[in-house]
């Protein structure tokens, strides 16, 4: 039987609507940097780890790699709001942690601590906490712990796993980058690609230009944001989205842009890499966050200091 989860409500930030808001959960190891704390509790137990937090209680955490990517989303928010009071399609920030209430009072004075505007603290004593990411409407969820993010990618979640990093916050607007096959799309042309190689990918592509590809993990996230990034004009959105794909711009590109199209999803803008590395492109856009389901393409997006998440 799962063990019960502990809700703490942060009374001091305005509560969305979840059947309306834009749910994004993150465990505490993704927003925050708790390294050391994590190594303590697998070198020397719960308990020791727990007696350490709540004697750094009033310590703040240090920033981890989501950390400037919730700094802009409540950015996106505070927009949305000066524009109209009464919106409901909002962000709302959930932080899921497998920390005991007690030692989770750091968490919550870390949040203070930075403003961050998180709802709710769930503090979750079962191994696997993602079961209760259904039934707050989560739309988004972001963990350091690779077992956390197959779990809710299987239980029809979008999530990414993040990775430990020096992150430079970088300015507003909300920029967000993905990547295209086995992220945003299906994984289906990739299939093709490596059981029949590159010539057998594009006879498939140009065999299907028509027809839409199908949905990737990260499909329902993206068309959430596109309904948001819509309220605003090109020019005055807070939230600005990329593609940046493997795929070549003249042999399977057109494909990719019509099922944007299809889909209604606005990209503001494209890159077809055909193959090139991307960090430095990504370097380029500064993203709050990155998600690629390529451990090559991560690698190249934490060498130039770009949040990054593995979509697995």
């Amino acid at each position: 039987m799962a063990e019960p989860e502990s809700t703490v409500i942060n009374t001091n930030v305005k509560q969305k609507d979840p059947s309306t808001a834009l749910v994004i959960a993150v465990t505490t190891r993704a927003i925050f940097n708790l390294e050391e704390e994590h190594k303590l509790y697998l070198e020397k137990g719960k308990e020791e780890y727990t007696r350490h937090q709540q004697a750094n209680q009033d310590k703040p955490l240090p920033p981890g790699t989501a950390f400037a990517f919730i700094q802009a989303v409540q950015y996106v928010n505070k927009k949305i709001l000066e524009s109209n009071p009464a919106e409901r399609d909002l962000f709302d920030i959930l932080v899921l942690s497998n920390n005991s209430p007690e030692s989770g009072v750091r968490i919550i004075n870390s949040a203070k601590h930075y403003g961050l505007e998180i709802s709710k603290f769930c503090f979750v004593g079962d191994e696997d906490s993602t079961q209760y990411l259904k039934s707050h409407g989560v739309k988004l969820f972001l963990s350091a712990d690779r077992r956390d993010v197959c779990n809710a990618l299987q239980r029809g979640v979008s999530a990414a796993l993040v990775f430990q990093q020096e992150v430079q916050a970088p300015s507003t607007p909300l920029r967000v980058v993905f990547d295209g096959d086995a992220v945003l799309f299906s994984d289906e042309t990739d299939q093709i690609f490596q059981e029949q190689g590159l010539e057998g990918a594009l006879q498939y592509e140009r065999a299907m230009e028509a027809i839409p590809i199908g949905e990737g993990p990260l499909k329902a996230f993206a068309m959430h944001l596109g309904k948001m990034r819509k309220k605003f004009g090109q020019e005055k959105s807070p939230i600005r989205t990329y593609l940046v794909t493997a795929r070549s711009g003249r042999d399977m590109g057109v494909r990719a842009i019509k099922t944007l199209r299809e889909w209604g999803l606005p990209i503001d803008e494209a890159f077809f890499m055909d193959g090139a590395p991307k960090g430095p492109i990504l370097a380029q856009i500064q993203p709050h966050i990155f998600f690629d389901d390529g451990l090559h393409n991560i690698q190249g997006a934490q060498n130039v200091g770009v949040p990054s998440a593995w979509v697995p």
